[in-house]
């Protein structure tokens, strides 16, 4: 890494410069198919625009760089952050050559930004892991121009989400169950609470703050069957952080278990299961 990132948890900054990080890049393209009806919503949303100057936040593995890179052409600028090494690495790869387009690997807490530079401020699910949010989102706020925008998409509520909870309760059948965080501890459902973002984004100066909900469904099939479903939720996300460490008994108790769980839910080649988000939307004042 570049940069340190004293705003994130250590073991946020080790998971996904080591086994979350690999996962990822080596799942890239299912899971950009699983989320593709995610990135399509906060995208549209965001309506990036030929010329324009773009800060994209937790890029990962460039999925939504690739598009907003499109998008801001020509003239247009993108730049992408991310504190993982191998996401970014993978990121690298598929946008060489794309003019105007520039990667980092950083804490965007802390991350120098040019000031009153850009015009939007983007992320898929990339701002939900600071530890002091409100404190990192007026660090990156300086990176806008006056009246610029930001848009971003985050999970609400674990209890809208079965796409994620139905394998994770069913592997918790074999395994201890996850550290619950707390209400402002950092995770990917620490901005389920609309009440604690509006909070959060006015603490960091931005004004005009709205959350729009809606709901999906995500196939974690990505179209391959109950068995492609099976190994994507015991390789990506909550489930496989419950299992890491797991015998290899365990993890075949816990793959029968998520599979019958999953069962209910496959509808031919794909297995949808209802997930819930907020599209983010503020200005820069």
């Amino acid at each position: 890494m570049n940069e340190a990132a004293p705003d994130l948890h250590s073991d946020q900054i080790a998971y996904w410069n080591g086994a979350g990080g690999d996962h990822w890049v080596q799942r890239q393209e299912l899971t950009d198919r699983v989320l593709a009806p995610v990135a399509e919503v906060v995208l549209a949303r965001a309506a990036a625009q030929p010329g324009e100057r773009v800060i994209d936040i937790g890029c990962g593995c460039g999925a939504t760089t690739l598009v907003l890179a499109d998008q801001v052409a020509p003239g247009g600028t993108i730049l992408a952050a991310d504190v993982s090494e191998p996401m970014l690495g993978r990121a690298r790869e598929r946008l060489a050559g794309r003019a105007g387009v520039s990667l980092v690997c950083a804490d965007a807490a802390r991350h120098p930004f040019t000031a009153t530079a850009a015009d939007l401020l983007f992320s898929r699910f990339g701002v939900m892991f600071f530890g002091d949010p409100t404190a990192a989102f007026a660090n990156m706020r300086q990176g806008l121009k006056p009246g610029g925008r930001l848009v971003f998409a985050c999970w609400r509520v674990p209890s809208e989400n079965s796409w994620m909870m139905v394998p994770l309760q069913a592997a918790y059948l074999h395994v201890p169950r996850l550290p619950k965080p707390g209400p402002e501890d950092p995770g990917p459902f620490s901005f389920g609470d609309p009440e604690r973002v509006r909070r959060i984004l006015a603490g960091a100066g931005f004004t005009g703050v709205a959350l729009e909900p809606i709901d999906l469904d995500l196939d974690l099939a990505s179209g391959g069957g109950l068995d492609a479903a099976v190994a994507y939720t015991l390789d990506i996300g909550a489930t496989s952080r419950a299992l890491d460490g797991a015998s290899g008994a365990l993890r075949t108790a816990a793959a029968g278990s998520v599979r019958e769980a999953l069962a209910p839910y496959v509808d031919g080649n794909r297995v949808p299961l209802p997930a819930a988000i907020w599209i983010v939307t503020a200005t820069a004042p």
